[in-house]
């Protein structure tokens, strides 16, 4: 990954982006593509797309989603911890113990209480749901609290990019900067390239709240495609049962849905670009949905032919989540190489002749 690129994902890593209030990632976003698009533009949430114009009667958009999951502030107690709720699907048992920021006028530092060991019965804890846990920032009533937070702001956990050994890379938030970043860096490859088809990269907001973002970019942009990218569990650590999901390894390139939303015009034509590109591909099988933006965009209008690619992901929605960026490289690749042959794969839908 060169040193632009490298430095875009980190941006992206570091900045807080939570369901609701993605305006400050989506900054960081749309300045670099900026860079390189014909048009930028965003709608009334914040959704963003770039685009490159081609000559020819076809397009394709690359899209990844982002936010991430994260904790609000409900209510104040008269003692001045916060009462939290959670934004997406937060993981109760990563929780407690955790550094986070109280995103207010001005961040606010704080920690979610857990109560030391000592004090706790020991070998019949149980996980608080999210509702019944609390932030301390410090305040020593609600009075003082008050003066630093709003009920409604939102939290996230603060951590740090951290280099794991060779290429691994570990962070809050790979789910989906990731997919943002893929979109962003197949848009370039499409510019430098001058692609026929005009090509999209998409920023969606609210995916982990119900993949609303989606559906309003499907419904405005009408693509004649969409490529989803979004992480994809990596199977291959100790803690993940065999029979639960397909086997998905850090480092052994993007994988290529097949089922439910996923076209098989689309899986053809990713398929056919990987092998062009020399890019080894993973498969998974999604016969009921995939859980990403594709599930929104193959529904939007009369149908768009839609398909989700994954980077494995280790550690999915906690604090730790790990990547290969050997991964990310290869996705780039990948897509660069179907932006490629989008004009000639057009149109999408199925031949049932």
């Amino acid at each position: 990954m060169n040193d632009d690129r490298r430095t875009f994902l980190t941006d992206l890593l570091t900045t807080p982006s939570p369901s609701g209030f993605e305006a400050v990632g989506q900054r960081v976003w749309t300045e670099y593509v900026r860079q390189f698009a014909d048009d930028v533009w965003t709608d009334a949430y914040g959704n963003a797309v770039a685009v490159h114009e081609g000559d020819a009667d076809a397009s394709i958009a690359f899209t990844g989603h982002a936010d991430e999951i994260g904790y609000i502030v409900r209510d104040v107690t008269d003692d001045g911890y916060l009462r939290i709720n959670s934004i997406g699907g937060a993981d109760r048992t990563v929780s407690k113990g955790q550094h986070v920021t109280v995103h207010a006028e001005t961040p606010v530092a704080g920690v979610i209480g857990q109560t030391a060991i000592h004090l706790r019965d020991v070998g019949h804890e149980e996980y608080d749901d999210i509702d019944e846990q609390f932030v301390d920032v410090g305040a020593t009533d609600a009075e003082e609290a008050a003066e630093i937070v709003e009920i409604g702001d939102p939290v996230t956990v603060e951590t740090r990019v951290r280099p794991l050994y060779g290429t691994r890379l570990a962070a809050r938030g790979m789910d989906n900067r990731v997919g943002t970043w893929a979109a962003a860096a197949a848009l370039e490859a499409a510019v430098e390239a001058d692609v026929d088809a005009t090509v999209y990269a998409v920023s969606t907001v609210q995916e982990e709240v119900g993949v609303q973002g989606a559906k309003m970019v499907g419904f405005d942009l009408d693509p004649d495609a969409a490529v989803a990218v979004d992480v994809t569990h990596a199977t291959d650590s100790p803690d993940v049962p065999e029979n639960r999901v397909g086997p998905v390894e850090l480092g052994a390139g993007p994988v290529i849905s097949r089922g439910s939303a996923n076209h098989p015009s689309l899986v053809t034509l990713a398929r056919e670009a990987a092998a062009d590109a020399d890019v080894e591909v993973q498969l998974q099988a999604t016969g009921t949905r995939t859980g990403t933006d594709a599930d929104a965009f193959y529904t939007a209008r009369s149908g768009i032919p839609s398909l989700n690619i994954g980077v494995p992901n280790r550690y999915m929605h906690t604090p730790v989540e790990v990547v290969d960026t050997d991964d990310l490289d290869a996705l780039a690749a990948l897509l660069g190489a179907m932006a490629e042959s989008a004009a000639d794969s057009a149109p999408f839908g199925l031949d049932l002749r």
